[in-house]
């Protein structure tokens, strides 16, 4: 039987690759994705919805299916400050996420970050752990977290500092910390997927370098 897979957060660096991997994938019969703005996207098995994320009526009627794909983050220089940032990458996760349960999705895939962990004092890892423990109490069959390592991949914006450190950082990580060298946008997606099609219900989150093991 062939699934069918929502996607939210379809037009950034993960969103993009899974997008297209989902596409090619024979195992899944349809491919809808929510977004913000038209994706300029064409293929005879994707949906396109775009919606409203903080209005649920513009998109809870259409959430159904068999996997909940999220990507959906942002950066705190795109948001403009903590609020905008937490709204987006919180709330707007924990609502999909609820209504997906509500609407009989079994299968959640998030893509969480490295080091994320409610009790931090950084305002971003601890954002990424409240959704993390948020979503695993919500009850689905199958969930699959993600806390993968800085990504590599092709942005419309470049990031400067984001752009020294990842270098800086995949230097060290070669030759000292292996666990936490960068990962491909391509490979978390591709994980993703597996996370999906060949699930391991005993293990719900994957730290950094596992999510290797993963794809």
């Amino acid at each position: 039987m062939k699934l069918i897979a929502n996607i939210i957060g379809a037009t950034g660096l993960v969103g993009k690759q899974l997008v297209q991997l989902l596409l090619k994938d024979n195992s899944f019969d349809k491919v809808r994705i929510f977004v913000r703005h038209d994706s300029n996207l064409s293929h005879p098995k994707l949906e396109q919805h775009i919606v409203k994320f903080s209005e649920a009526k513009t998109w809870s009627q259409y959430l159904k299916g068999d996997v909940l794909f999220s990507t959906l983050g942002t950066t705190l220089s795109q948001a403009g400050n903590k609020e905008a940032q937490y709204e987006v990458d919180y709330t707007f996760n924990l609502s999909f996420a609820k209504k997906a349960k509500e609407n009989g999705i079994e299968n959640y895939i998030l893509v969480s970050s490295i080091g994320a962990n409610s009790k931090s004092k950084v305002f971003y890892t601890r954002m990424k752990g409240e959704l993390d423990e948020a979503v695993e109490k919500l009850g689905f069959k199958n969930i699959t977290i993600l806390r993968s390592p800085s990504l590599l991949g092709n942005r419309k914006r470049k990031r400067l500092m984001e752009t020294i450190a990842t270098s800086t950082i995949w230097v060290l990580t070669k030759i000292i910390l292996k666990k936490y060298r960068p990962i491909r946008d391509l490979t978390v997606a591709q994980a993703m997927i597996n996370a999906a099609t060949l699930p391991n219900y005993d293990k719900t989150i994957w730290e950094a370098d596992e999510v290797f093991e993963l794809a």
